[in-house]
């Protein structure tokens, strides 16, 4: 095997990749993005106690862990590029259902629905990368991709809180639903160039006849999915409650939520600046490079959280959480581009995709428990340990099973010299 000629191959090819993937990505994550911060209090103004909109709000993840799996198997079935604009489609569907939802228990369907669309959306855009991206440049490609959804998800709150200025709550599931019927049709527009196409229907021609199901993949697959998925669950744990630990902290310790907000996106703005960056270093000397230093500083900048009391020193350590989050930009799709078969990955990626989302449920949790325990502060060093112990599992086991580890495994399997 040897990748050589694919580095001189071009970097975005602007059809399959800018048009193809880059663009829709940003347009969804906008709508996402902007409905986020209004779910649950969109369900409150709809008669929904505290708890009940919490429930509401949590259906949007909920909906993602269900549908991680079905959405490989629906990739594989009927494409990448098909799945991408059948998931934009219902995700468009599933917003003008809750902007137009007559009860609570219809609102909660549709969240949960828009949750479903953005697992199958996102994976299915992983998916094509990973196929049409050269390997000695699919980290630049994929921290790009992580970019633009991070930028759009950024944007979006912005953009809806200037909607509800002007208008009410609704208005922003209307944006949502253009966002997301422009992603699709973006994705329909964006035809892939003949070189690609011929390369895919010379590919599909000979699986056809045997398409993997997910749990012979699963099988054939079950121990890289039990240590590098450890790894991806330890990873999403972290940064799920790194999305948390500023919020909470801030409360506990009388920020307002202004200057929470504020340094929320202090945080996020520092994080979208590294994304390009990250992926040249890891493009160049091979993932471990800013894996694992970004996974050990993401667990110290959290386990600093704990020693503030002060504005000042919380805004310090916000950004040096943004500096370590964005540090490891893209590093878990290139990961799991890595190591997916090419028979199969759709689902691989959907195994691997459920795995990390259920660590992104979990870390908020590690948080709560610790709050409920009676010390934030131990639940915020509990969930700081995930950043190292995912460190250490990237370390000892991605040279297995990824030949793009580092510049001795390039180098052993031929790809540098």
């Amino acid at each position: 095997m040897s990748d050589r000629p694919s580095a001189a191959a071009p970097l975005f090819p602007k059809r399959d990749v800018v048009v193809g993937a880059l663009i829709p990505a940003f347009i969804f994550s906008v709508g996402n993005g902007a409905i986020l911060p209004i779910v649950a209090p969109f369900a409150v103004g709809q008669g929904a106690t505290l708890a009940a909109a919490g429930v509401i709000a949590a259906m949007l993840p909920l909906g993602q862990i269900l549908a991680d799996l079905p959405a490989g198997a629906l990739a594989s079935k009927i494409g990448d590029r098909a799945a991408m604009v059948l998931a934009g489609s219902l995700a468009a569907l599933a917003f003008l259902g809750a902007a137009a939802a007559p009860s609570l228990i219809i609102l909660g369907a549709a969240v949960l629905l828009v949750g479903a669309a953005n697992a199958v959306f996102h994976l299915a855009r992983h998916s094509y990368l990973t196929e049409i991206t050269p390997p000695l440049k699919r980290a630049r490609v994929l921290s790009t991709l992580g970019g633009v959804h991070r930028i759009g998800q950024f944007a979006g709150p912005f953009l809806g809180a200037g909607i509800t200025h002007f208008s009410d709550m609704r208005a922003v599931f209307i944006l949502a639903v253009i966002t997301a019927a422009a992603a699709s049709v973006t994705v329909w527009l964006a035809r892939p160039t003949r070189k690609h196409r011929s390369q895919t229907d010379s590919t599909q021609t000979a699986e056809v006849a045997d398409k993997p199901r997910f749990w012979q993949v699963l099988s054939a697959h079950r121990r890289m999915l039990a240590t590098m998925g450890a790894v991806g669950m330890l990873v999403g744990a972290a940064r799920g409650a790194r999305q948390q630990v500023i919020p909470l902290w801030g409360e506990f310790v009388g920020v307002d939520p202004t200057t929470i907000s504020l340094l929320f996106g202090l945080a996020g703005g520092i994080d979208m600046l590294l994304f390009y960056p990250a992926g040249k270093v890891m493009d160049t000397f091979g993932r471990l490079w800013l894996g694992v230093p970004a996974m050990v500083l993401l667990g110290v900048a959290m386990a600093t959280f704990p020693l503030t009391s002060t504005t000042a020193g919380l805004a310090i350590v916000a950004m040096l959480l943004g500096f370590a989050n964005g540090l490891g930009s893209g590093i878990m799709m290139t990961i799991s581009s890595d190591i997916s078969p090419s028979h199969g990955r759709p689902q691989f990626l959907g195994a691997w995709r459920l795995l990390t989302d259920i660590g992104l449920g979990a870390g908020p949790l590690i948080l709560s428990a610790g709050a409920a325990l009676g010390s934030l502060a131990a639940g915020i060093w509990a969930a700081s340990l995930m950043g190292p112990l995912a460190a250490a599992g990237m370390q000892k086991w991605l040279p297995r099973y990824s030949a793009h580890a580092n510049q001795t495994t390039r180098r052993a399997a031929g790809l540098i010299d």
